[in-house]
């Protein structure tokens, strides 16, 4: 039984696979995106419990991904933890600006970054 769905959107193939792994090994269901634009349509489809998001993607950037994201009623509920490089004040500004939930940045802790997880589905 699934503990929860889990979108994770990365542009990076291992960043996908680790977080695949890490989530799958914990019980919980993965989809994966590979930009931003790819999230939205997954989201409004798939109707993750939470979504693990890039900032820097092709086509679409993670910050424009969240503001859509929260911007529409079907989803936004979703919780959205923004998973980037990108860890200076404005960079996290700039997330929460964009609706995001929570922000972490790499490199990161897969274990962590799952209790982070955990914390939102719970609620």
């Amino acid at each position: 039984m699934s503990r929860g769905k889990v979108l994770v959107v990365d542009d990076e193939e291992y960043i996908q696979h680790i977080l695949n792994f890490s989530f799958g090994a914990e019980g919980y269901e993965v989809i994966t995106a590979a930009d931003g634009e790819e999230a939205v349509n997954i989201a409004r489809s798939e109707k993750p419990d939470i979504i693990v998001l890039d900032i820097m993607m092709p086509k679409m950037d993670g910050y424009e991904a969240c503001k859509r994201i929260k911007a529409d009623p079907q989803t936004q509920d979703i919780p959205v933890i923004l998973l980037t490089a990108k860890g200076r004040e404005v960079d996290r500004k700039l997330g929460a600006e964009a609706g995001a939930d929570d922000y972490v940045v790499k490199p990161f802790s897969p274990g962590r970054l799952i209790e982070r997880v955990e914390g939102f589905i719970k609620r």
